[in-house]
């Protein structure tokens, strides 16, 4: 590849031998080049097609600051070195344009602090969360910020977004709202309080996400159908179960207009099932 021009130390945009125009991240990447000279692909950490002078893409990443750059890449190397998660460009350039933001505010003494939510998003998403207070540690450590606790349950929102195919930021908001609402008939209808520790909990926020990602994107859920004698048989075998499955489709009809269908049922029922009896994990 070679150089064109440097948007900072950290970007620069390249042409490959076909003539293609691409964005490219790294550090180093664009310091003391000059047009025409090959670039060091070793540096490279992200390339992104050019689109012009309008592209998205080229206009967040000329607003925001080569340090924010650098940290936004040492984050993502920390979350994908401990944890599946992978972020692709859009995700990457989502986040960059958060710190930059967050950093801002923190300048400007800036607090968006919800305990309520903070609670819930330690509650639901307990390993993302985890790992979302050591990237802003890593962050404040980097860039000499300050930012303050609340940024990690916004960062823990890009975690999860991450998780479930690039879903919006809002989107997760609202799920972890729906989520939230959900354990609570859960824990009401059987008169306790779930662990959140287990691995039958994990795997049924999993999969409560999982649903609530593909009614928002209005996907078709994958599979086939269920026999429909399958959903008689599981309510009459956990049949708490399937009542507090009910009150949760009542639920997601208030809230979202949403109604579960068979399948959804059947996979709800055993969640629940399984998650109210820790004994057997």
């Amino acid at each position: 590849m070679d150089f064109i021009k440097n948007f900072n130390n950290n970007a620069a945009l390249v042409a490959d031998q076909a003539g293609n125009e691409w964005i490219v991240l790294g550090k180093g990447v664009g310091f003391g080049q000059k047009l025409g000279q090959p670039v060091d692909e070793a540096k490279i950490e992200r390339r992104f097609k050019a689109a012009g002078s309008d592209d998205t893409t080229l206009a967040t990443i000329k607003s925001v600051s080569p340090l924010t750059l650098e940290a936004t890449s040492a984050a993502i190397k920390l979350i994908e070195a401990e944890s599946p998660i992978r972020f692709d460009n859009f995700q990457y350039l989502a986040l960059a344009d958060h710190i930059d933001f967050a950093i801002i505010r923190s300048e400007g003494g800036i607090d968006m602090e919800d305990r309520a939510l903070r609670w819930e998003v330690k509650r639901l998403f307990k390993q993302e969360y985890s790992l979302a207070k050591r990237v802003v540690k890593l962050i404040n450590g980097l860039t000499g910020a300050s930012l303050p606790a609340s940024e990690e349950v916004l960062m823990t929102y890009h975690l999860v977004n991450a998780e479930s195919d690039g879903a919006k930021v809002q989107d997760t908001m609202k799920i972890t709202k729906l989520i939230a609402g959900i354990v609570d008939i859960v824990q009401y209808q059987y008169g306790l309080t779930l662990d959140v520790e287990s691995f039958n909990y994990t795997r049924f926020i999993g999969h409560l996400r999982a649903f609530m990602v593909q009614r928002l994107s209005n996907a078709r859920p994958y599979g086939a159908e269920l026999d429909g004698e399958l959903l008689a048989l599981m309510e009459q075998k956990y049949p708490q179960a399937a009542v507090t499955v009910t009150r949760i489709d009542n639920f997601l009809q208030t809230k979202m207009g949403w109604t579960l269908n068979p399948d959804d049922r059947v996979y709800l029922i055993l969640h629940v099932w399984r998650v109210t009896h820790r004994q057997e994990q």
